[in-house]
């Protein structure tokens, strides 16, 4: 008998454990910065009225990139393939090339979402996905980011964060 009361109160703090260590993980979203981009664009190619919504292509032309663990240029290749909604909803589907400062490549993609707020502000926000062969940012593969975009002259910007 006094195993099995061993064994139930074990079999409880284990439980008490991982219910702790589970909610402490899933409590608290934690971010780090990863870099400023500023990239240049293209005079917008505006498809017009498609089934799926006004479809608008924006050309990236270059630009760069810059943050703790990662610098570089945005290669002249690429492009926003955005729908303009009836709403007023820009929904963003980005394809670029980064090309850092040692010579890695690669390959993001991202969606988005911008449209006006109540109050006049601008919610531009972006998830960016990495793909890169590169065994020095290989990290890049497997990062949730997240960012804060705005227009600038000639182009736009984004302030990236990486999930933790």
């Amino acid at each position: 008998m006094k195993k099995h009361k061993l064994t139930l109160i074990y079999f409880l703090f284990l439980n008490l454990f991982f219910i702790q260590v589970l909610t402490a993980q899933t409590s608290e979203l934690k971010y780090e910065f990863l870099y400023e981009l500023e990239a240049t664009l293209d005079s917008t190619i505006d498809l017009g009225k498609t089934p799926l919504g006004n479809r608008l292509i924006h050309p990236v032309t270059g630009g760069s990139f810059e943050g703790p663990k990662i610098k570089g240029e945005i290669l002249p290749i690429g492009a926003d393939w955005a729908l303009l909604f009836d709403s007023g909803v820009k929904k963003l589907d980005v394809n670029i090339v980064l090309k850092t400062d040692d010579g890695a490549i690669i390959y993001v993609t991202y969606n988005g979402f911008i449209y006006r707020e109540e109050d006049g502000s601008l919610y531009f926000r972006i998830t960016p996905i990495f793909e890169t062969s590169s065994e020095k940012y290989a990290w890049l593969n497997h990062t949730i980011a997240v960012g804060i975009g705005r227009r600038i002259e000639g182009g736009v910007a984004y302030t990236v964060y990486a999930i933790k």
